[in-house]
């Protein structure tokens, strides 16, 4: 039996509750991992989970060995890492999460200049709209825009960005442009129902931030869909700029309540904190911040961390 094999299948097998999914990520068969759960057990000579038809759960000496088991695969890592420290070259696969839109427009692009750098490098770019847990879904790392709330995690700040309230050409000749934040309250606002509070939207004051109530009766789930919405006529949206940067150099946006431009929200690279952090990690993560530093549209150098 390969006893690391084994216990990285039990220790994803207790995080996911099925043994389907882990074959599915070990490239393996459902019945070659119940395999290799059932030798370490008959290794210990302890039952570790209790089947059934529907489900499972780990047994008590299951939830006991599961902490030991977790312990041991973080010692085999930072083995694996102190060589690996001694190479040249980063290699092995490295599994980096990011949102659609902003995975599909920063991160593809530069991805093969990375995997270029470094010829041993595997690179498993997971796009995803919903804030997973690093550790069920299996990522190495993930990008992460605006605040950080899980404090579970390590951060580090890559960039930043700005959100601009727009409008296309037509609808402000036809409605009017607002001169101040509160003269949304007589306007179509396109929401965007992904963001914490879509009813409310923050610009900066005098005094500081200055939240303001909208309404408006589209509501989108998608980003880019409130883009095409916006460029259609159909309201105010209020945008990340790095989005919009061709409709706003083309004029098919138009920015309004620039005195009152919402502060900047961050663009971090997180990971578990118990998760040791292996090289190959590190070097996605300094090649995406001197990527990041280039780019003045998202670009944070100069700001505090």
């Amino acid at each position: 039996m390969d006893l690391v094999a084994a216990l990285k299948s039990f220790v994803r097998l207790a995080e996911t509750g099925s043994f389907s999914a882990v074959a599915r990520e070990a490239g393996a068969t459902q019945p070659a991992i119940s395999r290799q759960v059932a030798s370490l057990e008959a290794h210990l000579g302890a039952r570790l989970v209790q089947r059934s038809t529907r489900s499972l759960r780990l047994t008590e000496d299951g939830q006991d060995f599961l902490v030991h088991a977790r312990h041991v695969l973080v010692a085999v890592a930072e083995a694996e890492a102190a060589v690996g420290r001694q190479r040249s070259t980063p290699a092995g696969l490295v599994r980096l999460g990011a949102p659609t839109v902003f995975g599909h427009l920063y991160l593809a692009p530069q991805l093969g200049r990375l995997l270029a750098r470094y010829p041993e490098l595997t690179i498993e770019l997971a796009l995803s709209d919903d804030v997973s847990d690093l550790v069920q879904q299996g990522l190495d790392l993930a990008l992460r825009v605006g605040e950080i709330a899980d404090g579970s995690l390590v951060a580090r700040r890559v960039g930043s960005f700005t959100v601009a309230a727009v409008a296309a050409p037509d609808y402000l000749a036809a409605r009017g442009e607002p001169q101040r934040p509160e003269d949304l309250a007589g306007h179509s606002c396109i929401l965007f129902t992904r963001s914490v509070d879509p009813n409310t939207w923050r610009f900066a004051g005098p005094d500081g931030a200055r939240p303001v109530a909208v309404e408006g009766r589209l509501r989108v789930n998608s980003i880019e869909a409130a883009v095409a919405a916006a460029v259609a006529g159909a309201g105010v949206a209020m945008l990340p700029t790095w989005l919009i940067r061709d409709e706003l150099a083309t004029g098919a946006l138009r920015r309004i309540l620039e005195p009152f431009q919402s502060p900047r929200l961050p663009i971090s690279l997180v990971y578990p904190s118990r998760r040791f952090l292996a090289p190959r990690t590190r070097a996605v993560i300094d090649f995406l911040v001197a990527e990041f530093r280039l780019d003045p549209a998202v670009s944070a150098y100069g700001e505090s961390a």
